[in-house]
């Protein structure tokens, strides 16, 4: 297992996390997603830790509440270290029917992160991180409210999840010019069969430092091998009963059939070489990894021992590239001017 630096910050994660969406099944599309018991639950978390997986992602909605509530439960089940693990939380989704109950505003993540640390039985939150964009909220009170939390102790560093490359860097602007605590990860959606996050994401995290955690590094099962064109469904399968992220099928056939070749080659499975691309990626600090079962999680872990030759890239990379868009076709044919 490696770790890598958590963006611009001193704190090393490992290069996968465990996710717990799938904690809970608690409430209507949470059980489509999953509902893994406390004790199932203890297992997941005991057979990541042991594999030197340091880094833990939740969030307050995730099955309404319950997924922090079981993740809390299994550390201390498990005895495991204040200081063995890094647990991330996120904060955004409708928590109650309160008009002020969503969103990102102060009132919204004052009153949250306080119902986070009591389910999750912790005295603070590794990283915080807010879970959409709220288009109602100035994204100074949002930060001016992290900061708030970072300052106070409850929370160490600040996070976002689905954002846009121009509203990240707003924020940015705004911690620099007023001295706030400063999002230090993305967290976002990135796999082979959906690598949209390279037109201006990608570049915008490694020109500002900012670390990227890969949320359904599978797309949602899509590239766990279940699949091809002859079976687009399985009845154990999330996409089953939850057909999320959105996907362009035949390109992701495409890439599940390269994939296949590949797997062959290193004598693993489909899912591994899916996990494995992502790990290769320059831009990657943590790929999140979730599952029902710990056969599941423990096929996902091997992933990390396996090293893609330049020539397995390549292939890989060349069945899954973006179609060309404007600017970024104009800027591969104006870049070589101080070149030859």
């Amino acid at each position: 297992m490696k770790y890598n630096k958590l963006g611009q910050t001193g704190l090393f994660v490992s290069e996968l996390c465990l996710g717990t969406m799938t904690f809970g099944g608690q409430g209507g599309m949470w059980q489509k997603i999953g509902s893994v018991s406390q004790k199932d639950a203890d297992d997941l978390v005991k057979t990541a830790v042991d594999a030197g997986i340091n880094f833990i992602d939740t969030a307050n909605i995730y099955s309404e509440g319950l997924s922090e509530q079981i993740t809390g439960q299994a550390l201390k089940n498990l005895g495991i270290a204040r200081d063995e693990v890094a647990i991330a939380t996120k904060v955004f989704g409708r928590m109650g029917s309160n008009v002020n109950s969503t969103g990102a505003s102060r009132y919204h993540i004052m009153d949250q992160v306080k119902g986070s640390l009591k389910r999750l039985q912790l005295d603070h939150i590794d990283l915080y991180q807010i879970h959409g964009f709220d288009n109602e909220t100035p994204i100074e009170e949002t930060i001016e409210a992290l900061d708030t939390l970072v300052k106070q102790g409850h929370v160490r560093y600040i996070g976002v999840s689905n954002w846009a490359a121009w509203q990240i860097v707003k924020g940015l602007g705004i911690s620099e010019r007023k001295n706030l605590a400063r999002f230090a990860s993305l967290q976002a959606y990135y796999t082979l069969a959906g690598r949209d996050l390279e037109r201006e994401i990608v570049p915008m995290l490694k020109s500002e430092n900012v670390g990227l955690m890969v949320w359904s590094p599978l797309a949602g099962g899509l590239l766990s091998g279940k699949y091809d064109r002859n079976n687009e469904t399985d009845g154990d399968g999330r996409r089953a009963s939850f057909d999320f992220p959105p996907v362009n099928r035949d390109r992701a056939y495409d890439c599940i059939d390269a994939m296949r070749v590949v797997a062959k080659a290193h004598e693993c499975s489909v899912a591994q070489i899916a996990l494995a691309w992502l790990l290769h990626q320059q831009a990657v600090t943590s790929v999140i990894v979730g599952a029902k079962r710990t056969e599941q999680l423990e096929d996902n872990i091997k992933a990390t021992g396996i090293k893609l030759t330049g020539a397995d890239l390549e292939a890989l990379n060349a069945v899954s590239a973006l179609p060309a868009e404007y600017p970024g076709w104009m800027f591969e044919r104006q870049g070589g001017y101080r070149q030859g």
